[in-house]
């Protein structure tokens, strides 16, 4: 297992994809330190922000001992943005939460891919117009509230026989974990699911993951009362 000097850097916001990260370091016990992006006050939009995380979003990690030229880690700083990606680069790193077999890994990656392109866009679409819609459009809750119905449907199945999406536990299951945590934000009810609910318990009870998802808490703002904030966030288009 390769061996962390040098904290990784996390550039975070406490957020569902931010959650995903510290989550793997804390199950892990790789050493970090965070440095908080205020999405609510546009710091993501920062010239610093932007040379590592490029589409202005939450997280990106600097690893300070990337790899080298030669296949081994302790080479030059590597910026990694998209929460996804950097979950598939700590397990490929530090040999955890990723099976190397590639059977396992494409199982992983499947449902890891499954999160990024589905559960979590249409849950993060679902609290929009069910919270910050400045006015309430029915479509648009009924649209992705039955979505995010329909996508932990298709979880409860998967767990049926199984305690986790891909084999063991895994980068999948802190992907999609976060993104169930608010179900109730997204108009959802566990128990309509034993199966995923079983799932959402047994990570719930893990010390890491209690302790991974209050990194950050007193730095929240109460968005949803935040109208400026709103503003910064959901009013954004390409800046020349």
């Amino acid at each position: 297992m390769t061996t962390q000097t040098a904290p990784i850097e996390l550039h975070y916001w406490p957020t569902p994809n931010g959650h995903k990260i510290t989550i793997f370091l804390e199950e892990a016990g790789i050493p970090y330190e965070v440095h908080y992006v205020n999405i609510g006050r546009g710091e993501q939009f920062e010239p610093s922000f932007l040379k590592i995380a490029p589409n202005n979003r939450m997280p990106a990690i600097v690893d300070p001992e990337g790899p080298s030229s030669d296949g081994k880690w302790g080479g030059q700083p590597i910026s990694v943005f998209e929460s996804g990606a950097i979950l598939q680069y700590l397990g490929r790193k530090f040999g955890r939460f990723y099976p190397a077999d590639e059977r396992q890994r494409t199982e992983v990656d499947q449902w890891l891919f499954w999160q990024m392109g589905g559960l979590g866009p249409m849950a993060g679409q679902a609290h929009h117009f069910r919270q910050y819609a400045p006015e309430q459009i029915q479509y648009g809750i009924d649209r992705y509230t039955n979505e995010v119905n329909r996508l932990y449907g298709v979880m409860d199945k998967r767990l049926a026989d199984r305690d986790y999406l891909a084999g063991d536990y895994s980068i999948a299951d802190m992907a999609a974990f976060p993104w169930v945590r608010p179900y109730r934000n997204q108009g959802q009810d566990l128990e309509d699911f034993p199966n995923l609910k079983r799932w959402f318990d047994t990570i719930a009870a893990r010390p890491a993951v209690q302790k991974a998802v209050e990194v950050g808490q007193d730095h929240r703002n109460n968005l949803a009362e935040d109208k400026e904030a709103q503003k910064i966030l959901f009013g954004q288009k390409a800046r020349a």
